[in-house]
């Protein structure tokens, strides 16, 4: 491209940035930035700097762009039939992610990027705006709200950390940061050694987050009853397990393959094909006492001690005498033979009710929780260990009180009593008390009134919650919003329930205007109604129902009585958007461009290659990296999914017809590397890394084409994962290719890119 058409394109978009800037900018006072200028220049100061090298003349350098594709791109996003400086106001876009932002080593930078941008258009609380996570499973949303994650409690509180004294600031710590020694060190990090230390270091004074306290109790009160009003909720919250590290599966796996761990359960899990760097995961199992797995079919984490990944008649067999772990496989029922809840990306919980008993010894993971429960209880119920306290004052009673009619399942748990649980209770009657001041009545899961909603949760010991985001879900006996199906109205308010408080849109206040009015009468969502003296519209809305536009807070004010009328981030203290994230993060406060952890290019923007906080694992032999631009390994590699199969395909590689639609692993490469490499259409190739070798069949298609860098041009290839060893069609574990390093916040695998190899031919 010559240098006056690089001119051109840049000036074009430095027009459109400018020219956007003034709405962007109106909406960054009104809603991101606390309106003084000191503040407004201190805080915006600081984003440039950030961001000093990624300009648009670099990322023409970068990839050329032709000219008439930015004239689109601007016509487009900007809007072609509407003043420029109207557009970012009526206009509004969504962002659409799935795991190929989610699944790599500044994972959650990339996740910051596009919140940001979010925020700085105005594309957050309003109609057709927001990020959508395309997730993976039907309830990944579910399984981070009541979580299956080792350092949350339900509803997005933190997991207490064992952390027995402060830690000092990181000005104070030697290496606390990544420069120097490039070792991770906490910091600003306080004790939760008690009830109010927690509450103290995980709530807020200012915001919704000031009820905290109610929330913690309420959990407490209904994982423990009576016994968590003992010393006001400190001996119930001794009990709770207390973090000391990573204890996620990934990093797991390691101190299993180092014999630190005993047992291990699965449940719809397979890391012997489905986790990243498979080999390794295989050779962890193999270092346990026991292993539970209960699943459909059995997969690889279930065969893994007389079979592996083979090639031919020349594959050594496993000699199961050398692995020590013993194995229990328990079939699991599927989803249609038990009755529960999904909650999906849009946080909607909907009711699946059971259709049929699931077959043979095939049990819900409900039974199976709740019985292992019950024996757990029975085995240590006259232990007088103090460790053992918290597990007998557990409250565990979900036993139906009749058995399900026509099934011939019946010690079947009561579903509908997890979601009261879930919903919460009234453990005693709203202040009801006797004459000296002690309450007359108490009630338990069963007896206890349901609570209406969150909003009347207490820190008193009143009311139990186990989930204070899914409070109002089964607000009365027989009213189960969940399973509602009314598709009236505008918005959908009667079909299942979206927590919190059923709203569709999470801070919704942020589609009117400062003085409570609709931005756009077309996308009118919620306003003020002057006339009723309060918010209304089409949605639940996310803001105190009875708070005027022109509210402002007196000083010294805490809680939400600390927010303005014109505050619609009701979650942050000081009800605004944040741009900068000064804790939180460990990585970093802003959104910054890492290359992967493998690599055929040096960073274009900053001298740090990769993430220098991401989890490398490099002390680990089986975990080698290959070098940046390593010429044995110059093809960038990606993973992903197909249609007709599921994850490492544990459901459907028994389905005869998905596997005709499917049948075998392939690797979809370039026309271009395809001559280059000498490789026909559906030939054998091998694709290698430094973590090992496998084969599959090569798909020569345009959908995957080269990557430019200026003059250079870097191939990559593209790798569905759905086969193991197991099942009718079986085919190589593209897992077996994945390194182990982990992105620092949420320990998630990079496996949408690294580097790799490709040749013809076969697998001896």
């Amino acid at each position: 491209m010559c240098r006056h058409a690089q001119e051109a394109i840049l000036s074009s978009w430095e027009r459109s940035f400018v020219m956007c800037w003034k709405p962007m900018a109106t909406f960054m006072i009104t809603w991101c930035i606390i309106p003084t200028r000191q503040r407004w220049y201190e805080r915006i100061s600081k984003i440039p700097k950030n961001w000093m090298g990624c300009s648009p003349g670099m990322m023409l350098i970068q990839k050329p762009i032709p000219t008439r594709t930015v004239g689109i791109i601007n016509a487009t996003k900007m809007g072609s039939h509407c003043p420029i400086h109207r557009c970012s106001i009526r206009n509004v876009s969504s962002r659409l992610c799935a795991v190929g932002w989610t699944q790599q080593s500044k994972g959650v930078q990339i996740i910051r990027a596009a919140a940001l941008l979010q925020l700085l258009l105005g594309n957050i609380g309003r109609p057709g705006g927001g990020i959508m996570a395309l997730r993976g499973h039907a309830s990944i949303q579910g399984s981070t709200d009541v979580p299956t994650l080792y350092d949350l409690l339900a509803g997005y509180m933190p997991q207490p950390s064992a952390l027995l004294t402060p830690v000092p600031a990181a000005k104070d710590s030697p290496g606390a940061t990544t420069w120097g020694e490039k070792r991770d060190a906490p910091s600003n990090v306080l004790s939760q050694q008690t009830l109010q230390e927690y509450i103290d270091s995980s709530g807020q004074k200012l915001g919704w987050w000031s009820n905290t306290p109610a929330y913690i109790r309420s959990l407490l009160q209904a994982w423990y009853g009576e016994a968590a009003n003992e010393e006001e909720g400190n001996c119930s919250y001794r009990w709770i397990p207390k973090i000391t590290g990573d204890h996620s599966h990934l990093a797991t796996s390691y101190t299993m393959l180092d014999g630190k761990v005993k047992g291990y359960l699965l449940f719809g899990q397979n890391p012997a094909a489905g986790s990243t760097h498979a080999t390794m995961q295989r050779k962890a199992l193999e270092q346990l006492d026991w292993m539970v797995v209960r699943d459909l079919y059995e997969v690889e984490s279930a065969a893994f001690w007389y079979r592996k990944p083979g090639f031919g008649p020349e594959t050594e067999p496993v000699d199961s005498s050398k692995i020590k772990t013993e194995i229990f496989l328990l079939p699991a029922a599927a989803s249609t033979e038990k009755e529960g809840s999904f909650t999906n990306t849009q946080r909607m919980l909907q009711w699946r009710d059971k259709a049929v008993d699931p077959p043979g010894d095939a049990r819900s993971d409900l039974w199976f929780v709740y019985h292992l429960g019950k024996r757990l209880k029975e085995l240590y119920a006259d232990s007088k260990a103090w460790r053992d306290e918290g597990l007998q004052a557990l409250t565990w009673d979900y036993d139906m009180e009749k058995p399900e009619e026509g099934s011939r399942i019946t010690d079947e748990p009561d579903a509908l009593l997890v979601l009261k649980e879930i919903n919460g209770y009234y453990t005693r009657p709203p202040d009801q008390k006797d004459a000296g001041g002690n309450q007359q009545q108490t009630y338990t899961l069963r007896n206890g009134p349901h609570v209406p909603n969150f909003t009347v949760l207490k820190s008193d010991g009143s009311t139990a919650c186990g989930a204070w985001i899914y409070s109002g879900v089964y607000p009365e006996p027989g009213k189960n919003r969940a399973a509602s199906r009314n598709a009236e109205g505008r918005t959908f308010l009667e079909w299942g329930f979206t927590w919190p408080a059923n709203r569709r849109i999470l801070y919704n206040r942020a589609s009117a205007d400062p003085q409570g009015h609709p931005w756009s009468e077309r996308k009118k969502y919620i306003w003020w109604d002057e006339a009723e003296k309060k918010w209304t519209g089409f949605d639940i809305p996310d803001f105190p129902a009875s708070k005027s536009p022109d509210f402002r807070p007196k000083p010294g004010a805490v809680g939400m009585d600390a927010h303005a009328g014109t505050d619609p981030f009701i979650m942050k203290p000081d009800g605004k958007g944040w741009l900068f994230a000064p804790k939180g993060l460990k990585d970093g406060p802003l959104p910054t461009h890492y290359e992967a952890a493998e690599s055929p290019m040096q960073n274009a923007l900053y001298h740090q290659q990769s993430n220098p906080a991401a989890k490398y694992f490099r002390d680990r032999p089986d975990n080698r990296l290959s070098p940046v631009g390593d010429p044995n390994y110059p093809i960038v590699i990606t993973t992903y999914r197909l249609t007709e199969h599921h994850v490492s395909g544990p459901m459907t590689r028994w389905m005869p017809w998905l596997n005709a639609l499917q049948p075998s692993l392939f690797a979809e490469i370039s026309p271009e590397l395809a001559a280059e490499r000498k490789i026909r259409h559906g030939d054998w190739v091998i694709i290698s890394t430094p973590r090992g070798e496998i084969e599959a069949r090569a798909m020569v298609t345009r959908r995957m084409r080269p990557l430019y860098f200026g003059r250079r041009m870097v191939h990559q290839i593209g790798l569905p994962f759905h086969w193991g060893f197991q099942g009718k069609s079986t085919g190589s574990i593209t897992n077996d290719l994945a390194h182990m390093v982990l992105e620092p916040n949420v320990s998630i695998e990079e496996a949408k890119a690294f580097t790799c190899n490709i040749r013809p031919g076969r697998m001896p």
